[in-house]
């Protein structure tokens, strides 16, 4: 890999940006799995435990 090619590859916080881990986890911290809609912003795992509390109903 030359120089140029180095500079180019984002690190840090641009990395975040590129990758879209802009967010993460309002209750654990988690940057993975996240339920962005409505920005409701909770892991899938959190948004699991607490959907019911927050109004959320599961259909079949």
């Amino acid at each position: 890999m030359s120089e140029s090619e180095a500079e180019e590859q984002p690190t840090g916080e641009n990395a975040a940006k590129r990758t879209g881990a802009l967010h993460a986890c309002q209750r654990c911290g988690r940057e993975q799995g996240l339920v962005g809609k409505y920005d409701i912003w909770l892991c899938r795992q959190c948004f699991r435990e607490i959907a019911r509390s927050m109004g959320f109903e599961k259909y079949n």
